[in-house]
């Protein structure tokens, strides 16, 4: 595997007593979407600022594109695209000014400003509004120019903070495939942080699970399936025509399934809860005996199930979180 674009290793912050964030080690690598998912408070900003170096670590490392991000952190800024959960700008000015604006601070080459400017609002779907004051913006512009901000000096990394925050769901849907976009033709690494489960599992290629200021677990979906629910990570529901009249035939033969670890038979429907995918084997198995299947359904573990499972298992505090 390719070196990490993102290297944090032991990296700790402490508010006096307070511990809000834990020895974190993460490595993310170019041009995967990361998505940090926890609830408020549990140290993803914290995190992200230490990331920026905007805040020094009580103790371990942030390596961003080759560089510490506390010893070197103009060199990080210069790399990265950082979009806060709120994002600001001057409501006396156009969409275009603001970026022109932005550009100039960046010290981009003055006659390249108004040709990148209006590349990226292209890029984020706001040409038609480019001439309009911010002011008349919805919650949901502002975040694509928000967006257009982070991308006008042509990052490696890009940072999102809670970016859907507040958008209506078209919006998030659109946000959130614009992201996707981004990162797969123009090769960009993005690690975006959110209490939201659903926005997160549509985008992200990995998850890290972080609560009360601890990285619990990270992974794809069903690598964290597997670490929560073990042998137990697939659940396959059969229903067939007919009663089935004598289960005692059946369950002997399908017991020797080396996958299945339990078979609930009632009436025309069968539970097999598995160690790995073999509905499809199933499904001939019961075609080959003589049975009309009419449905299948496999129950798959998202992380919803997954973030409520590590919650059981790891909070002693009672913490909410949306979907």
């Amino acid at each position: 595997m390719k070196d990490p674009i993102i290297q944090l290793n032991g990296l700790t912050k402490n508010y006096g007593s307070r511990k809000a964030v834990d020895d974190l080690t993460l490595d993310v690598y170019k041009g995967e979407i990361f998505g940090l998912l926890g609830p408020n408070g549990a140290g993803k900003t914290t995190t992200i600022l230490m990331m920026l170096g905007l805040t020094d670590p009580t103790s371990g490392t942030a390596f961003v594109c080759g560089y510490n991000a506390t010893s070197s952190p103009i060199k990080v800024k210069k790399r990265v695209g950082y979009m806060p959960d709120s994002v600001g700008f001057y409501d006396n000015m156009t969409a275009l000014e603001n970026l022109v604006y932005i550009g100039r601070l960046n010290r981009m080459p003055e006659n390249e400003l108004k040709t990148r400017s209006a590349k990226v609002l292209e890029i984020v779907g706001l040409t038609a509004d480019s001439h309009k004051k911010t002011a008349a913006f919805s919650r949901g512009m502002k975040q694509r120019l928000g967006l257009a901000d982070v991308l006008i000096k042509n990052p490696d990394v890009i940072i999102l903070d809670e970016p859907t925050l507040g958008i209506d769901p078209t919006g998030v849907r659109e946000f959130l495939a614009l992201i996707r976009q981004l990162s797969r033709q123009q090769g960009l690494t993005v690690l975006l942080s959110s209490h939201h489960l659903h926005h997160v599992q549509q985008v992200c290629d990995r998850v890290g699970i972080f609560v009360n200021g601890k990285l619990l677990a990270q992974g794809n979906v069903g690598a964290l399936s597997s670490q929560v629910f073990g042998t137990d990570s697939y659940v396959t529901t059969i229903r067939v025509a007919q009663p089935i009249q004598r289960p005692w035939l059946l369950e002997p033969t399908l017991q020797a399934w080396e996958a299945i670890n339990q078979i609930t038979i009632n009436k025309n429907e069968l539970e097999f809860t598995c160690s790995h995918d073999v509905t499809a084997s199933l499904v001939r198995f019961l075609v080959e005996k003589g049975y009309d299947v009419i449905g299948v359904n496999q129950k798959n573990y998202g992380l919803d199930d997954i973030y409520q499972k590590y919650f059981e298992s790891n909070s002693t505090e009672n913490t909410s979180y949306e979907k």
